[in-house]
């Protein structure tokens, strides 16, 4: 008998396709077989992926490009997809299908749900994706990295948590060491969508500090590359040791040694600061579909384990209150590592590997 076969649909971005890659990883330590299904585009992001997963690109689209002749070719390019999925499924019947949204999932779901094979969908964000809002009642169930998530009622619905690199994981509960008389880390990840707000009022409200508090930072500061020059000269003009840099390729560790970190609230960017346990100012993006980052906030905010400044709230004299508020204050600062922490999955990758072998008994038993 052949192991059992796991199908992950996933593409778009590296938000979809990184816990895919992390339950690719897991199901084939467990024995299993899987494949990859996604289009061209989410090709690019499987690199990562290891050699014994399959990949199977398809065709798929979105409407959310291209002019008017693009978009009325968005569907007949699904359906082609979904009639390729559907023929390679025939052949190769699989145990569970996993969707992790993104349109070049659509045609593996589609087929998964023409066939009624068992299948899931793991959602990222705190509030459902397009894709997998559509898919959310038709499948067996539905795991969340964000708790609590914007489902549609009926929903059968399991907090897992949102995988992470094996470097934060690495990094989970190391001891945090509260603001005092001594130097502290201060680190901004503003990721690539308008982080230039970030380099404008961050530095103005770090002028806004007493000179005793500003004398004892250490600022990480992730700028956009236009934003560089300006970011390095406004910390040397406030006399701030600042290393700005495009790209830190050890976030992990810099969270970790930080005594404060301010961010947006992409859904990766949430679950490290849960998984390592730190203090956070964050400030979702605006433009975010379906003001997704807020969401994603929502649940550390309410346990108190970060402030959440709405981005057109963003002042450098409201920034300046929090920022002060917390490095002023052990206790305080403590408290809301302790509080991001407590929210915490590290072991979100083997809760969704429990969910999919949970699924193949349960239909294999119906």
């Amino acid at each position: 008998m052949s192991a059992p076969l796991l199908v992950i649909a996933a593409g778009g971005t590296g938000g979809h396709m990184f816990p895919a890659q992390a339950l690719a990883e897991e199901m084939l330590a467990r024995g299993w077989r899987v494949k990859l299904s996604t289009d061209i585009r989410g090709a690019r992001y499987a690199g990562g992926f290891p050699e014994a997963v399959q990949r199977e690109v398809v065709k798929s689209a979105t409407t959310a490009r291209g002019g008017m002749r693009a978009k009325l070719a968005v569907l007949p390019r699904i359906l082609i997809g979904a009639m390729g999925a559907w023929r390679s499924f025939r052949k190769d019947r699989p145990t569970v299908v996993v969707g992790f949204g993104g349109y070049p999932a659509l045609p593996a779901m589609i087929a998964a749900w023409g066939m009624r094979l068992p299948r899931m969908v793991h959602e990222q964000n705190g509030v459902l994706g397009r894709v997998n809002k559509v898919f959310a009642k038709r499948v067996d169930k539905v795991a969340c990295s964000v708790w609590p998530t914007e489902l549609p009622k009926g929903t059968n619905a399991e907090h897992t948590g949102n995988p992470v690199r094996g470097a934060v994981l690495a990094k989970a509960g190391s001891p945090y060491i509260a603001p005092g008389d001594y130097p502290m880390s201060l680190l901004v990840i503003g990721g690539s969508q308008g982080a230039s707000i970030f380099s404008d009022v961050i530095p103005k409200a770090l002028a806004l500090l007493p000179k005793a508090l500003q004398d004892r930072l250490v600022v990480s500061h992730q700028a956009r590359e236009s934003d560089h020059e300006m970011a390095v000269e406004a910390y040397a003009e406030l006399g701030i040791r600042a290393d700005v840099r495009q790209f830190f390729a050890d976030v992990p560790e810099r969270i970790s040694n930080a005594q404060l970190v301010i961010s947006r609230a992409g859904a990766s960017s949430v679950a490290d600061l849960t998984i390592i346990g730190r203090p956070s100012i964050l400030i979702p993006l605006a433009i975010a579909t379906n003001d997704h980052q807020t969401a994603n906030a929502a649940g550390l905010k309410a346990a108190h384990g970060a402030i959440v400044i709405p981005e057109k709230a963003l002042t450098p004299e409201a920034l300046a209150k929090h920022i002060g508020g917390i490095l002023s204050d052990p206790d305080f600062a403590q408290s809301m590592a302790a509080a991001a922490l407590e929210l915490g999955r590290p072991d979100a990758t083997n809760r969704l590997a429990a969910m999919v072998e949970a699924l193949s008994k349960e239909t294999s038993s119906e």
